[in-house]
């Protein structure tokens, strides 16, 4: 205990004592936290997505990914909070997120270009941020370029508690390129301050230390409580007819990782469907 004593003092004396490895307790403060207002997921983030940290939502097509973000700015806007959405390919539709309960008024739409995916060629030559040698490089180069610019300034702004960046249609060879000082400076501007960042994407692109990764369509193992609850993916429908019934939502599992965390907290999760009029 001497020695652990020793140490813990030696790294805050040095002002390092972020990276003592003592355990995230389960719950995290109201204020720490930024709630999902989805139940399940809620406690599973022990509270909810974590304050001054970067975290991120990950699945397949129709996993639940984009809605489990929507769900967390439009309930942040409820709660009167400004939030900012990168929208790097133009994916955001305005009415069918009022309907799914956003207050407009408090969201930064931070409007990409809409590319299609059959075209998001990108040049093995392509460095993020920095352009290519031989020349100025693809245009969804550029476009991923301008969202990650954006990202960098709305956080630094410290305006919005809560701000989301879309890299679903992003290919992979681009995530994979993306350098980890990216996300360091992200971490930086945010550190210690009450903005939430979320990522989402088809796959892992990165978390703080402080952050949760979650990854939607996730399967349940047996041994889970959960288990119980969502035995495998089912298909909600709307309507009792067979003429007007109409898909409803997804019921669906979910896997909330930390770094600190010994095993994966696995949720089973209801999403629905809105349909803007």
């Amino acid at each position: 205990m001497a020695v652990r004593a020793t140490v813990e003092a030696l790294l805050r004396e040095r002002k390092l004592d972020r990276t003592l490895t003592s355990a995230i307790p389960e719950r995290l403060g109201e204020d720490a936290v930024s709630p999902l207002d989805v139940a399940a997921l809620d406690r599973g983030l022990a509270g909810g997505l974590p304050r001054g940290q970067v975290s991120e939502v990950v699945g397949p097509a129709s996993s639940g990914r984009t809605a489990l973000v929507w769900a967390a700015l439009a309930a942040a806007t409820r709660r009167g909070e400004s939030v900012a959405l990168i929208d790097t390919f133009d994916r955001f539709d305005p009415p069918t997120a009022a309907a799914c309960g956003f207050v407009l008024p408090r969201l930064l739409w931070v409007r990409g270009q809409a590319v299609s995916k059959t075209a998001v060629a990108v040049d093995p030559a392509w460095l993020p941020g920095v352009r290519a040698v031989n020349g100025p490089g693809t245009f969804v180069e550029r476009v991923i370029d301008r969202a990650l610019k954006s990202l960098n300034l709305v956080v630094q702004s410290g305006v919005c508690t809560l701000v989301a960046i879309d890299l679903i249609d992003v290919p992979a060879t681009a995530l994979r390129r993306l350098p980890a000082a990216t996300w360091f400076r992200i971490e930086r501007a945010i550190e210690g301050s009450d903005t939430a960042v979320v990522i989402l994407a088809a796959q892992p692109v990165a978390r703080s230390t402080g952050g949760r990764s979650i990854v939607m369509g996730a399967a349940i193992p047996t041994s889970s409580p959960s288990r119980q609850e969502v035995p495998s993916r089912q298909v909600l429908w709307k309507g009792d007819h067979d003429r007007t019934r109409r898909l409803g939502g997804v019921r669906t599992g979910a896997a909330v990782t930390a770094a600190r965390w010994s095993h994966a907290q696995h949720v089973g999760v209801d999403t629905r469907f809105v349909h803007a009029v």
